[in-house]
C-alpha cells in the first residue's frame, strides 16, 4: 500500500505510512526467517500421513528432535492451507456377480435393504427390512430416524435370536453395509456377505420386490404423526 501510494500521488515513505497508520520501521522491515525446512517437514508428513491434522504433524516433529515452537509450525501449516480439509472418496472394491437364485432352504440366505420416508413434519426416517430369500418371509421391518451399522448389527442379533443364524446375507454396498462394524460382526458370527455389484439393484431382486410391496401398502398409503406410528404399522402389517 505504501509503495502505491508513493508511485500513483508522488508523496514520501513518510507521508504515506502516515496516511495508513503504519510506522517507518514496520515499511522497512525484512523478514529473515527461513521457513524452506519446516515446509519441506509438512509436506513430507502429509503425504505419509494424509488424515492426520495439525496436532499430530507438530507431535511427530517434536519426536524427531526438530525445537521449532508451536506457533512456527502453526502458521506454516496455515500458509501451506493444510486446514482445509480434504476430501476423500471411498471407492467400493469389485463386485462379482452371483445369480438370484432360489435358496434350497429357509435360513440359507438372507436378504437386507433400506427404505426411507418422512414423516408429516417433514422429518425423515429409515426403515431396515430384512427378508429370507427362500419363503419371501418378512423377517424384520425396523423403523427409526437413523440407522448407524452398530444399530443394524443390533436388530440383526434380535432377528438371529428370533428366527436363527443365516449362513449369508446378501446387501447393497451402502455405507452400512461396507462398514468394520458390519465386516467383524458377520465375521464373528460366521456370516458371509454377498454384495450386489454397484448400480445393479436387481441382483438383490426379492428384497426389492418386497419393498415396492411395503411402500404401497405402508409407506405411501399412510401420513405418519412419529415414528412409533410408523413401526406398528409395519409390525401389523408384517403379522398379516
Amino acid at each position: 500500500m505504501v509503495t502505491y501510494l508513493m508511485e500513483c500521488h508522488q508523496v514520501s515513505i513518510s507521508r504515506a505510512c502516515k496516511a495508513i497508520n503504519l510506522s517507518k520501521s514496520m515499511y522497512y522491515y525484512k523478514n529473515t526467517r527461513d521457513d524452506s525446512e519446516t515446509i519441506g517437514k509438512l509436506l513430507e508428513l502429509s503425504e505419509k500421513h494424509p488424515t492426520e491434522g495439525q496436532d499430530l504433524y507438530y507431535s511427530r516433529i517434536r519426536q524427531q528432535g526438530f525445537l521449532w515452537n508451536y506457533k512456527r509450525v502453526r502458521r506454516v501449516y496455515l500458509l501451506l492451507g493444510m486446514n482445509r480439509r480434504k476430501r476423500t472418496k471411498r471407492r467400493v472394491p469389485a463386485r462379482v456377480k452371483v445369480p438370484l437364485a432360489v435358496p434350497e432352504r429357509a435360513g440359507e440366505m438372507w436378504s437386507v435393504d433400506f427404505m426411507s420416508d418422512v414423516l408429516v413434519n417433514k422429518r425423515k426416517f429409515r426403515t431396515l427390512n430384512v427378508i429370507d430369500d427362500y419363503n419371501r418371509q418378512a423377517i424384520t421391518v425396523e423403523a427409526a430416524h437413523s440407522l448407524p451399522a452398530i444399530r443394524v448389527t443390533q436388530i440383526l442379533e434380535y432377528a438371529i435370536k428370533e428366527k436363527g443364524k443365516p449362513k449369508c446375507i446378501r446387501v447393497d454396498n451402502g455405507p452400512e453395509f461396507i462398514s468394520k462394524e458390519f465386516k467383524d460382526w458377520c465375521t464373528q458370527k460366521g456370516i458371509t456377505i454377498r454384495h450386489t455389484q454397484p448400480g445393479k439393484p436387481m441382483q438383490n431382486g426379492y428384497i426389492e420386490r418386497f419393498n415396492r410391496t411395503f411402500r404401497e401398502n405402508i409407506l405411501d398409503a399412510y401420513l405418519f404423526e412419529d415414528i412409533n406410528q410408523v413401526q406398528q404399522l409395519a409390525d401389523e402389517w408384517m403379522e398379516d
